[in-house]
């Protein structure tokens, strides 16, 4: 697989290079179960037309740039976003550098530069997938942007408990620290890349940490795994398990996030913690 860092300065070379393919488009941060429709449904048309699958995706995050924000909680960086999306078949990414100029591009504009000249023969996105300036283009008037020249394929919303999956709701039940929700959402336990020195695991940049509070963990590297507990303060993690920490606990780690432990007091009014009762169902 191949990712393209593309932007203003060299969309031209790549235009030049560029051959017929299918395109599925997104911000794509988390690789969520609705995501992952997007990507097999461009994986199924381009194994139909017997071209590539490209994925179109953009950084920094849109809402960085349109609403101002400049702190912005990113669910997964791009290393690990290219890795899940190479595992889903995906042969090439175009990570497009999202910024004011690119933002103000009329939605006709985009749809020529942005795909028509990088080969597009078929675009794939969920249903709520908006481009070109203030959002002003949606999968409705693709075809149209296009001229007839690609074809389009929305995926319908994939929802829980009758809401729509989203990255946006993701990231609040990581800030609420509803962590058991989350494989229900993300397809799988919320997991994040960490450096482990003594008790203290520090996070990766470009993820987001759960709530402060006690939550109950998987520890894992390349060989071995661990259960454990752990305290999540603003900026760092702590373990605070009694046992002996084993020998191969250090330095590059992964964090699951299996549940959050709630907080009670006994006869004497000593806090004790007991997992959390916020049990959900499929």
């Amino acid at each position: 697989m191949e990712t393209i860092y593309l932007n203003k300065g060299n969309l031209a070379a790549y235009q030049d290079l560029a051959s017929s393919n299918v395109m599925a488009l997104g911000c794509f941060d988390g690789l969520h179960r609705g995501h992952v429709k997007v990507i097999q449904s461009g994986l199924q048309e381009a194994k139909e037309r017997n071209v590539p699958l490209s994925v179109m995706s953009f950084f920094p995050h849109p809402k960085t740039v349109t609403s101002g924000k400049a702190c912005f909680h990113y669910l997964m960086p791009q290393s690990e976003k290219e890795k899940r999306l190479c595992e889903l078949g995906v042969d090439t990414i175009y990570l497009v550098e999202f910024d004011k100029d690119f933002a103000g591009l009329s939605p006709q504009a985009f749809v020529k530069e942005y795909l028509i000249k990088l080969g597009v023969i078929h675009a794939v996105a969920g249903f709520d997938f908006s481009y070109g300036s203030r959002g002003a283009g949606n999968m409705k008037t693709l075809k149209q942007d296009s001229r007839d020249m690609i074809d389009i394929t929305t995926v319908d919303k994939v929802e829980y408990k009758g809401e729509k999956i989203s990255s946006t709701r993701i990231r609040q039940q990581l800030l609420d620290g509803n962590v058991e929700e989350l494989p229900y959402l993300i397809g799988h336990s919320y997991e994040l890349n960490c450096v482990c020195a003594g008790l203290v695991l520090t996070p990766y940049s470009n993820y987001t940490l759960p709530a402060p509070g006690r939550y109950e963990v998987t520890l894992k590297n390349k060989w071995n795994s661990l259960q454990t507990e752990v305290v999540v303060n603003e900026k760092s993690v702590m373990i605070t398990s009694k046992n002996q920490v084993p020998s191969w606990l250090e330095g590059n780690l992964t964090i699951v996030w299996d549940r959050r432990m709630r907080t009670e007091k006994d006869q004497t009014g000593e806090i004790f913690y007991e997992y959390s009762t916020n049990e959900s169902s499929a």
